[in-house]
């Protein structure tokens, strides 16, 4: 086989054999095709597109780029998470120890925030102390001991996405849906999982813009589960405002220790008790998604998701007083203001992107990978669309460091908001599942 006509089969528009995508993806890992041809396939991929055929081959090859790990010996039944990525996104850090402390494992491997979207081990690293670079023995010691770890991919796992993303990233071909698909769910089967929830984020605040958009992503990835035998089940969520009140890595990790004491924003509780019911079900935990919702509910009242978060933490070098009273002990920033309402009505429009935006601007989020973040900053989000306010009452509230930094935030948030004096709808949390569960693929609400 030629590298060369591989890449023009696929820019004429034709079908990849599974021969010649594992040829090509297994000679690109081992140094033997050039970045500047991989680069040309990616691009062909991007105009031309793939089966679903292809993309399951191709996540199959990737996920087989590495290590794949194999849980079973922990128990029966492995499941996990990913969410596509939102603003104000700490769905792990509840959602995790709440499944655990059923004694269903979730070893998760997650990532950083890279753009307006915010990373959870940026979050955990926030706790003073907390390790998320684990070896492979301490993460599966964890996972043994504690049912429970939250961790940086490990090296030897799935290496082919890792380069082939990096590449993506500097070549503008991002936004192929069989790439975002391969690439995310070829960790999660090197990672081990028999059974996935996908929380696929859309509107402003998401990479899947419309809602179009995000139930193709949705139906591609669950195509990919079903035919490498795993059941997925994938959320299509809401991401038009921040999730929950908090965005920004200490603030977040806060509201989540909030949540975890009963105490948290509404919108964000139901959130992860719906993704938590959904891999309580997968996961063999309740007969049916309201046993497994009724669990859900029942952990999170008990303190027992709470007692889980504490012993991830420790387990993982982190400070526990820092975690049983975060308003001390956690990083806080110097500078605490206010933005007003600019007049009495219903807020109808917070646009999530510009808040992401807004704690990059400030310090907390990466323009570029390898860039330092202030733990400390970020914006609190006090009003949510539908609500009412009074003119001067506070929407929101930025925490920052830098008063330069903390005034063009000021005047950029203000333009992200829209009050009106008609009353307006709430926005929805859920709009679709697409589900393997059941014999055929299901749609239905959550």
């Amino acid at each position: 086989m030629r590298a060369v006509d591989i890449i023009a089969k696929k820019r004429d528009g034709h079908v990849l054999t599974e021969e010649e995508i594992r040829w090509f993806v297994q000679g690109y890992v081992r140094g033997e095709i050039p970045d500047y041809q991989a680069a040309a396939w990616c691009m062909a991929v991007f105009f031309r597109g793939m089966t679903p055929e292809e993309t399951a081959v191709l996540t199959d090859v990737m996920a087989r780029s590495g290590e794949v790990l194999d849980l079973h010996h922990m128990a029966p039944r492995v499941v996990d998470k990913h969410s596509s990525g939102g603003v104000g996104d700490k769905t792990t850090l509840v959602v995790g120890p709440l499944v655990a402390s059923t004694g269903l494992p979730v070893a998760k491997m997650s990532g950083r925030g890279l753009g307006f979207t915010g990373g959870t081990l940026d979050k955990l690293e926030s706790i003073p102390g907390f390790r998320v670079e684990l070896t492979r023995e301490e993460f599966m010691r964890q996972v043994a001991e504690v049912g429970l770890v939250v961790a940086a991919q490990t090296a030897e796992l799935v290496p082919a996405d890792r380069q082939l993303y990096a590449l993506r990233d500097a070549t503008a071909t991002v936004e192929s849906l069989p790439l975002i698909a391969s690439s995310i769910m070829s960790k999660k089967l090197a990672g081990g999982a028999d059974a996935i929830v996908l929380d696929v984020k859309v509107g402003n605040g998401a990479f899947m813009r419309t809602l179009e958009e995000a139930r193709a992503l949705a139906e591609l990835m669950v195509d990919i589960g079903r035919h490498h035998g795993r059941e997925v089940t994938a959320l299509l969520s809401d991401m038009n405002q921040p999730l929950g009140w908090a965005v920004g890595n200490a603030l977040e990790v806060k509201e989540a220790i909030q949540t975890l004491h009963g105490e948290g924003p509404p919108d964000f509780t139901e959130h992860c008790l719906t993704v938590a019911a959904h891999m309580l079900y997968l996961g063999d935990k309740a007969p049916s998604l309201e046993a497994a919702s009724h669990l859900a509910r029942q952990q999170l009242g008990s303190g027992a998701a709470w007692a889980k978060f504490k012993e991830m933490v420790a387990w993982q070098g982190g400070e526990i007083e820092a975690v049983e009273h975060p308003e001390e002990r956690l990083p806080r920033a110097r500078l605490v203001e206010p933005l007003p309402a600019p007049r009495s009505g219903y807020v109808a429009e917070i646009v999530a992107r510009e808040v992401g935006l807004a704690v990059v601007l400030l310090g907390g989020g990466r323009e570029k990978k390898g860039d330092p973040i202030d733990p400390a900053v970020g914006v609190v989000v006090h009003k949510k669309v539908g609500d009412a306010v009074e003119a001067g009452e506070p929407v929101m509230t930025i925490h920052a460091n830098d008063a330069d930094r903390l005034k063009a935030v000021l005047a950029r948030l203000a333009a992200a908001v829209t009050v009106q004096e008609a009353p307006v709808e709430p926005l929805p949390l859920f709009y679709r599942v697409i589900s393997t569960r059941d014999k055929q693929q299901r749609e239905a609400e959550p």
